[in-house]
């Protein structure tokens, strides 16, 4: 009798758990708020338009190109305003003293090649800074671009 009162004594009765998903749900969610919040918070670049003409703009006006500065933008990253060599600072005074004397000067900036564009773009900013409007972007034609 004896047996009778454990008739499951041997056996082991086990629970076979269910396994468990992961949800990815709440996973997305967490993504989307943290792209949401670098996106608020981020930083953006100050973008500006640069209003630059286009070449056949260029050659219609070319009857008033003359006694206009020609800013040359050289490989080296030195700056040569109608010839002369100059720096930053230097050309900034030279072209407030010319907007001065002639509120309409006309101001050509011509890179020549190996010039990175953002240097371009520096110098377009520093001529546009000084109250000059009538600025022009020419393309270096000569072979290589050198003097």
């Amino acid at each position: 009798m004896a047996m009778l009162s454990q008739p499951n004594s041997g056996l082991i009765l086990r629970k076979r758990r269910r396994k468990q998903l992961i949800s990815l749900t709440p996973l997305i969610d967490v993504v989307f708020i943290l792209l949401i919040f670098f996106m608020l918070a981020s930083s953006f670049l100050d973008w500006r338009s640069i209003a630059l003409g286009t070449p056949a703009q260029a050659t219609a006006a070319s009857s008033s190109m003359e006694g206009a500065l020609l800013v040359r933008i050289r490989s080296d990253g030195a700056l040569d305003l109608s010839g002369e060599r100059l720096d930053e600072a230097q050309l900034t005074a030279r072209l407030a003293e010319a907007h001065a004397r002639k509120p309409d000067q006309r101001v050509l900036v011509q890179p020549q090649q190996g010039v990175q564009m953002q240097r371009a773009v520096t110098i377009l900013d520093l001529v546009t800074a000084v109250g000059i409007h009538d600025v022009s972007l020419l393309r270096d034609s000569r072979p290589g671009g050198q003097d």
